[in-house]
């Protein structure tokens, strides 16, 4: 167990790096602190999910702490040795322990605004849409625990007023496009700024389940379903662009679960709905089962026993969202993301029909997703 740190803050209250007055804190489970690196928009990486070209992620860590996170897989285990003094030992297996906020430095935040604003077209993702996704590995939105009360809230103000900023910043100086993913209601506080700026910014919520005990097995930090389709429901009613990411479905989740949450997603008309199962990365199955166990709950880990048992799992719930949504009117707009293994050799020899399970994958991995159009403008005839 290590000792307490002294830590450092810096305030968005001026938006300026002025340091408050160093706090010793007792030693907890929870590690929350100012990371050594500014906020800045970056090109994702992602693949064949048609979200965004750029990412802003404010934070290393995640106070959600989603069991199925895929993010300690490809980002925070490569920060392990920036970890290690901040008390991380296993970014992996501590996902959801440890939220480290990003400065705000505006000079970079702008630089690295024009190289996304100016970047060539043929540098950019065909199914990007020229977007800015807030955020691809932490949320946006959270509300960040600390032992000390005091730091918390400071951390979460400086959050909040660090998304805000760069919000209007991206508005007023671009031409890009923006979309919002998270978990947290705390996003309703900049519905105002969202709304201006029209056609260029879609808001979305992560939202697997209608089933509240059932995410509390999957998701223990992040805010409560029930919460989430007020929110997105709210969104609507301020005007805003709304889509969902039904993802990731669990393995519990069945038919009727699903299409509860179907139906309640179709009253909202969203331009997309985003949808995949678990998938397999790194430790996450071992923190589900960890988590599960913890809580005293019984889960349905069956479908990541083998590679096989998985890919059975994934394709059945990619094609019973399919058929449900279909059924309730969102067939339109629904956007699969079946994950590349899907189209391993080995699994397609066992298929009956393995040219048209290609082809239906190949029609999700090559869909572009919806974007708004922009207002017409009225002409003045006089």
């Amino acid at each position: 167990m290590r000792l307490a740190r002294i830590l450092v803050s810096k305030t968005m209250s001026t938006m300026n790096n002025e340091p408050l007055i160093s706090t010793p804190l007792a030693v907890s489970k929870m590690v929350s602190d100012y990371w050594t690196h500014p906020a800045v928009i970056g090109v994702t990486d992602f693949k064949l999910k048609s979200l965004s070209d750029f990412t802003f992620n404010t934070c290393v860590g995640c106070a959600h702490g989603c069991r199925f996170c895929y993010v300690p897989n490809v980002s925070t285990i490569k920060q392990g040795k920036e970890l290690k003094p901040y008390g991380v030992e296993d970014p992996d297996a501590e996902w959801g322990q440890y939220v480290l906020v990003r400065p705000w430095d505006e000079k970079k935040f702008l630089a690295s605004l024009r190289t996304a604003e100016n970047m060539a077209a043929d540098k950019l993702k065909p199914e990007g849409n020229r977007a800015i996704l807030f955020s691809s590995t932490t949320d946006p939105y959270q509300r960040i625990r600390n032992v000390d009360a005091k730091i918390g809230k400071q951390l979460t103000q400086h959050h909040q007023a660090m998304v805000r900023r760069a919000l209007e910043l991206v508005r007023d100086h671009s031409t890009l496009n923006v979309r919002i993913l998270t978990r947290s209601p705390l996003a309703k506080t900049d519905f105002g700024l969202m709304a201006s700026f029209g056609h260029r910014l879609m808001f979305g919520m992560s939202l697997p389940t209608l089933n509240d005990d059932l995410a509390r097995i999957f998701e223990p930090g992040a805010p409560g379903v029930a919460q989430r389709l007020k929110t997105l429901k709210a969104a609507k009613e301020a005007g805003l662009n709304v889509y969902v990411a039904m993802a990731p479905t669990y393995p519990d989740c069945d038919e009727a679960d699903i299409r509860v949450t179907l139906e309640a997603v179709a009253e909202l008309d969203p331009l997309t709905v985003y949808h995949e199962p678990i998938n397999i990365r790194a430790e996450n199955v071992k923190r589900i089962r960890a988590h599960a166990e913890k809580i005293g709950k019984t889960v349905n880990l069956a479908p990541f026993a083998t590679t096989d048992a998985w890919r059975t799992y994934s394709v059945d719930q990619l094609k019973l969202v399919e058929r449900i949504a279909v059924e309730v009117g969102l067939g339109h707009c629904l956007h699969l993301w079946p994950d590349k293994d899907l189209c391993a050799p080995k699994y397609l020899q066992t298929l009956d029909n393995p040219t048209g399970f290609v082809h239906w994958l190949n029609k999700y991995w090559t869909r572009i997703s919806e974007w708004p159009e922009p207002a017409a403008v009225l002409s003045d005839t006089h």
